[in-house]
């Protein structure tokens, strides 16, 4: 990440203003002014650049859960006008990362950990449903057995040790079960619950032992799909993902305080 925003944000003119306006329209179930017929509604490159940066903050814990911020000291940390900053930020406050309240500003929201015990056992539904249709399929569901078979069955000197290469590798890996089945809604609410719980489940990479245990998981578990034994499959799945969400909750907001060096500059 750029530790320097303003070099990667570039001002669009307008004055940055303040959340207390907005924040009246977003508490009545109005975020923003729709833009006009003629201009699509993603013709914003700034826009688009804010959210990512905002929510490159909340994902890496610069911006901290509790977090509260003017927008006016956002816009000007960042070295943006006033309409992409609001973009972003009614974004992310769509999707479930920030809070605003009349003349009180912006919040970056609490982690919900009923929620994400809720996602995981989605997970879990979606991708046993899916370890089932893989078992039935044919040339292409062992074209996709294949591939995933010469990452996690390897040799203990060959395997990924870096926590942050881990996490995307997890990631993939739980794609490409859903996606082998050639069901693309499947795969669609697949991918909103991996982004609905990215913000804490790559912190799971930080423990040694839970790569290992990834490879020794994910191996055996291929192996057993390319064999039909797919009821073992299933549990070991179950299994797999019960302990991934088990972890999750042992992370609590106090130890991730604990590991914070520091708070962004426009933070109250």
């Amino acid at each position: 990440m750029n530790d320097d925003p303003a070099k990667v944000l570039d001002s669009s003119g307008d004055d940055p203003g303040d959340a207390s306006s907005d924040a009246a329209g977003a508490a009545a179930g109005n975020t923003r002014s729709e833009p006009a017929p003629s201009v699509p509604a993603a013709a914003n490159p700034l826009a688009e650049q804010v959210y990512q940066q905002l929510k490159s903050d909340i994902f890496s814990f610069r911006l901290f859960p509790g977090d509260r911020f003017s927008e006016n000291g956002i816009a000007q940390h960042y070295g943006v006008s006033r309409t992409p900053m609001r973009d972003g930020l009614f974004r992310l406050q769509r999707e479930g990362y920030l809070e605003v309240g009349f003349r009180r500003g912006w919040k970056v929201a609490l982690i919900d950990f009923d929620q994400l015990d809720q996602l995981y056992d989605l997970r879990i539904v979606l991708e046993a449903a899916a370890i089932e249709r893989i078992g039935a399929g044919g040339d292409t569901a062992q074209a996709a057995l294949d591939a995933l078979k010469a990452i996690w069955c390897v040799a203990p000197e060959l395997r990924e040790s870096d926590p942050v290469k881990m996490f995307g590798m997890d990631e993939d890996f739980h794609r490409r079960l859903v996606a082998a089945t050639a069901n693309m809604e499947m795969l669609r609410v697949h991918n909103e619950v991996t982004e609905r719980i990215r913000i804490v489940r790559r912190l799971d990479f930080l423990k040694p032992h839970r790569t290992s245990a990834t490879y020794d998981e994910h191996s055996t578990m291929l192996n057993l799909i390319e064999r039909q034994r797919l009821t073992e499959a299933g549990i070991l799945l179950r299994a797999h993902i019960t302990q991934s969400k088990l972890e999750v909750r042992k992370i609590t907001l106090s130890m991730l305080s604990a590991a914070r060096d520091s708070k962004l500059p426009f933070v109250s």
